[in-house]
């Protein structure tokens, strides 16, 4: 699972990146993938729409997605909540229950070619920073799969 501040950017783009590679891999049977919030103010809305165009401009196929926040049963239903930046990362340890099970990190800690694991929301940027986070979570999704796969 994928956390973000609003849950329409950043983690909805790494969730569709995750999809897809999951179904190339074949493996959409043995994960399940979902994004939140860990802030409300975006609750009910779609994803946003340079988020999907990016997705779309790399054949990632849409997928239906409302903005949601956290639940406390989350951290109990996932392995990993890997949220985007340091302060979602703070925000979900601070959330996470003790006798939870659900590793807390950087999703971009996947990415071991970036020299900096925090993926920086592009909510208020033009569509090419779009693209730039789109690299990001896409190397970090393989790196994650990579890692994780093998001990499946």
């Amino acid at each position: 699972m994928d956390s973000e501040g609003g849950n329409t950017c950043r983690s909805t783009m790494a969730e569709g990146i995750l999809r897809h590679l999951l179904k190339e891999r074949g493996l959409t049977d043995k994960y399940h993938v979902d994004s939140a919030a860990i802030m409300n103010w975006q609750v009910g809305n779609p994803i946003d729409k340079r988020t999907l165009a990016v997705l779309k401009e790399n054949n990632i196929d849409h997928f239906n997605h409302i903005a949601r926040h956290i639940t406390r049963n989350d951290f109990f239903s996932y392995d990993y909540i890997l949220g985007m930046d340091d302060y979602n990362v703070g925000d979900l340890l601070y959330m996470k229950p003790p006798d939870s099970k659900a590793h807390i990190g950087l999703l971009g800690s996947f990415d071991l070619s970036a020299e900096d694991p925090v993926i920086h929301d592009p909510f208020c940027s033009s569509k090419t920073v779009f693209q730039g986070v789109y690299k990001r979570c896409y190397a970090a999704c393989v790196g994650f799969l990579n890692r994780n796969s093998t001990t499946l």
